[in-house]
């Protein structure tokens, strides 16, 4: 039976780093500002503008961050094999790749979430001599294991390496509560904006009136993942087992940010 490596990562509210608020120029007046311009809005800025808004509403550019603990990981395997002969090379690491896949499988890993995802066989040559002279080849053939449980991990990188794979390229780590700690970022993103966007119109003689757009600001999925990598030099068996033996492994937590831009209407105060 396959072990399940889906944990729930827990996740934390932190508080938005950056905010700007855009008055436009109909409320600037109203409320007896003076005109400004600015590029960008600076961290927790106040920005008057007079142009490209329209006028009569106030725009909050917010961001909010929430922080999760990765709970899941890809490891990236390699496996080099070297012979005078180019088919036994190649049959050598063959060997190596199929007792390591069955070593995965008997740790609970689904064939689904191991993939070969590069293979290369090249001569070797000796440039010692005048003449460049064919010595063997090697061959090397990578092997992404993902979905893995996080606690897994360390036991993974310990005894992979008597299992066949001798190389390894990265540990990637995420979470599989990204979505919902984004939505979760969204939201507070949206309060915050109109806490915000309260204040400064209240403060500019106005009342804050009906959400007229909502933009979000950023979503390039770069957070998804946080990766560290980790390189073994091909070694014996017993230098690799003294290399990687109580690996720990620390993912540490990663930032979830949601950065939106809400357009509100503004209205006669009360």
């Amino acid at each position: 039976m396959e072990k399940n490596t889906r944990n729930k990562g827990a996740f934390k509210y932190r508080r938005g780093a950056a905010a700007a608020v855009i008055l436009t120029a109909g409320a600037a007046m109203l409320s007896g500002c003076v005109a400004v311009e600015a590029s960008k809005p600076a961290s927790g800025a106040v920005v008057v503008s007079d142009a490209a808004q329209k006028e009569g509403t106030l725009t909050v550019v917010s961001s909010e961050s929430v922080v999760v603990t990765p709970d899941m990981a890809e490891v990236v395997f390699g496996i080099t094999t070297e012979d005078a002969d180019a088919a036994a090379c190649q049959q050598k690491n063959a060997e190596q790749l199929n007792g390591f896949v069955e070593y995965l499988k008997a740790q609970g890993i689904s064939e689904s979430s191991i993939m070969t995802s590069s293979f290369s066989l090249n001569p070797q040559y000796d440039w010692s001599g005048n003449t460049q002279r064919l010595i063997g080849y090697q061959m090397n053939t990578q092997v992404t294991v993902t979905d893995v449980a996080v606690e897994d991990v360390g036991s993974l990188l310990s005894n992979g390496v008597n299992e066949g794979a001798n190389e390894i390229y990265s540990v990637s780590y995420f979470s599989s509560q990204y979505d919902t700690a984004y939505g979760d970022a969204l939201a507070k993103a949206v309060d915050a904006a109109k806490a915000k966007g309260t204040v400064l119109a209240e403060a500019s003689g106005k009342a804050l009136g009906e959400v007229l757009n909502v933009e979000e600001y950023q979503d390039d999925q770069y957070g998804r993942y946080v990766s560290s990598s980790i390189n073994m030099s091909r070694a014996s068996g017993a230098v690799a087992e003294a290399t990687m033996a109580d690996m720990g492994v620390m993912p540490g937590e990663m930032d979830v940010e949601a950065v939106i831009r809400v357009e509100f209407a503004l209205t006669d105060s009360q």
